[in-house]
């Protein structure tokens, strides 16, 4: 995966549109972003998606790290990522990543916590994930989050180091 590091994006393949559209297609947030950039990652959808999985509607619907977020964080782990813990300026080049597209993410939607995004959201109370109907669509950011996560990976991934 470390050659894929320098490659830029294929402009051809919109990931964010993607994103949108697995999400809208019943994926979680997470799995919506992480799933979209198959053809970068490698991994199989059914992979990819299983990998993901915890981390919807704010790590389990608790409302913590949006999905999209987490789920573009382990994008750029998986692409950019560091794997050898003796290696502390890989750990600290990749955390400052981290941070950017936090502040990114945060200069555009003011948070990064699925609660905080879903402020005046008539959500349903408790643990279990709601059904996705066209009112749950209607009402939800989440598909935009989704998009713009997947946009922001892409400028990041198309940058010169």
């Amino acid at each position: 995966m470390k050659e894929q590091m320098n490659e830029k994006t294929d402009p051809a393949v919109d990931h964010a549109a993607r994103a949108r559209e697995l999400f809208l297609s019943g994926y979680n947030c997470a799995q919506a972003v992480v799933c979209a950039f198959s053809d970068r990652t490698g991994l199989d959808q059914d992979f990819a998606a299983r990998m993901a999985c915890s981390f919807g509607g704010g790590m389990g619907r608790l409302r913590e790290v949006c999905g999209t977020v987490s789920g573009a964080l382990l994008v750029l782990g998986l692409l950019e990522g560091y794997a050898d813990p003796k290696d502390p300026q890989a750990k600290k080049e990749h955390y400052h990543r981290v941070q950017e597209f936090a502040r990114r993410f945060k200069a555009d939607q003011g948070s990064i916590i699925c609660r905080e995004l879903l402020a005046g959201v008539q959500t349903v109370p408790g643990n279990d994930p709601e059904e996705r109907t066209p009112e749950y669509y209607k009402k939800r950011p989440c598909p935009d989050l989704a998009y713009l996560a997947a946009h922001i990976v892409d400028e990041m991934l198309n940058e010169e180091s």
